[in-house]
């Protein structure tokens, strides 16, 4: 990724590119188009080659099978083997991209994400108009089938990250660990890690005509035991090859590993291209314990779970009392003509030139808590309105030319009440501009937050008059 790209836009590519290649299981040769899409396209692949040119969201509840690859499946098509194209394509930084194929999986092509990456960086990439909306992973989530002792936990970050240990039992690979750190990251230390198949894994699949696909250099293939040179003659027919064999380190003739745990490095690939069909951008650090495509899909659909449910908390501010604020309490009377007891906003500590975010704390000692009510005070949802009506008012004053205003509500809509405000709590103030601000006239969504629950919630409209 470029050092000036946004992680907090949305991104899709410049231009259309095309590559071309044999599907692994298959064998069928396909063109692929990755094609730039709209803000909030996500992933869809499109069957070019089917009647009515059939649309498959790259969505974990679509997912049918996950033996060999990621399969999704709607609108009567499929495509298989999605994973190393939605990695490359999340490691780069693309949000929205329509994946145009003539046949039924993607192509192999060396069994990385490399190929994918280099074609991504051809199109190029622009940064779209449109905000990227992270869903924060903010308790740990975790995933756990004792059949396969697969072990999967999501804890919160700061950023999307990645650890992926493995361990087959293996002499040959042992036990396996990788990590990443950024997605910023992914071109050079996980992108070119190809994909792995033990060799008796391998002869079953051929004994079963799968595998069509098949090239000694688009897969590491893991010899974890003798081989007689009958298997090796089957192998090198297989393949088409004049001749076969096991190189040091219980390795086919492959060549080098590009990584030592390469391996590993590609279940972390894996781990990254089958996430992506949460179809939410996360911040979360996942640590995948040896890790399937199944157990991935399972994972996906607990995290979308999660997700959908606690949609409504996404961008809630983070309050940090020890960070000085942007306006303290003396520089909002400068700014609002409000005063005690009717001053509702104690200090600003975010203002961009579309939101802004206010803290008012709540005590015992407010003087409505007098009548409202003796024995049980609650905070009257009026005031937490007004409290967010007078943040939203130094965002708006703040954006108008110079001088002294006053705000007038106009209307309310949408308000609700969640829970409620009581001494002690600290309400955090979101007010966030639904339009720009046209003849005074000022349309505005507004949030009160206690911790990472909504209190309340409403739209309003407010007019500035200025003062004469």
């Amino acid at each position: 990724m470029e050092s000036n790209f946004n992680p907090d836009k949305q991104h899709t590519l410049a231009t259309s590119v095309h590559i071309s290649g044999t599907g692994l299981h298959t064998g069928i040769k396909v063109d692929m188009a990755l094609k730039p899409a709209n803000p909030g396209f996500g992933y869809q692949f499109q069957r070019i080659d089917l009647a009515g040119r059939p649309v498959i969201k790259a969505d974990c509840d679509l997912v049918t099978d996950t033996s060999r690859g990621t399969t999704l499946e709607d609108n009567g098509a499929k495509v298989s083997t999605v994973e190393h194209v939605l990695a490359a394509l999340v490691g780069m930084g693309i949000d929205n991209c329509l994946i145009e194929i003539n046949g039924p999986e993607i192509p192999i092509i060396d069994g990385s994400s490399e190929p994918f990456v280099e074609i991504i960086e051809e199109a190029g990439i622009v940064e779209q108009d449109a905000a990227k909306a992270w869903y924060s992973i903010d308790t740990n989530i975790t995933h756990y089938d004792e059949k396969k002792r697969v072990e999967m936990v999501a804890m919160p970050s700061m950023d999307y990250k990645i650890t992926t240990l493995i361990d087959f039992n293996s002499p040959v690979l042992g036990t396996q660990h990788a990590g990443l750190k950024s997605m910023k990251d992914f071109k050079a230390e996980i992108a070119p890690c190809r994909t792995f198949c033990f060799l008796h894994e391998l002869e079953a699949l051929l004994e079963n005509n799968l595998v069509k696909g098949g090239d000694i250099n688009n897969a590491i293939v893991v010899v974890d035991k003798p081989v007689t040179e009958e298997e090796m003659t089957r192998l090198a027919k297989a393949f088409k090859r004049e001749k076969i064999e096991v190189k040091s380190e219980g390795y086919l003739n492959n060549l080098e590993l590009r990584f030592p745990n390469e391996p590993a490095r590609h279940k972390l690939l894996d781990v990254v291209g089958d996430l992506a069909l949460i179809g939410y951008p996360i911040k979360s650090h996942i640590i995948a314990n040896r890790p399937g495509h199944s157990t991935n899909v399972e994972f996906a659909k607990k995290l979308k779970h999660y997700i959908k449910k606690n949609k409504h908390v996404r961008n809630v501010p983070v309050y940090n009392p020890s960070q000085p604020p942007i306006y303290n309490t003396q520089q909002i009377e400068k700014t609002l003509p409000h005063r005690y007891p009717f001053l509702l906003v104690d200090k600003i500590i975010e203002l961009t030139d579309n939101y802004i975010v206010g803290i008012k704390n709540v005590t015992f000692n407010e003087p409505f808590f007098v009548g409202h009510f003796p024995g049980n005070p609650v905070m009257p949802g009026v005031l937490q309105i007004e409290a967010l009506a007078q943040t939203g008012g130094i965002l708006a004053i703040n954006a108008m030319p110079k001088g002294e205003y006053d705000t007038y509500f106009l209307k309310i809509d949408n308000c609700k009440f969640k829970q409620k405000v009581v001494p002690g709590d600290t309400m955090i103030l979101r007010m966030e501009l639904l339009s720009p601000i046209r003849r005074g006239i000022c349309e505005m969504r507004g949030t009160v937050f206690v911790g990472n629950k909504i209190a309340t919630e409403a739209d309003l409209v407010a007019q500035l008059v200025k003062r004469s």
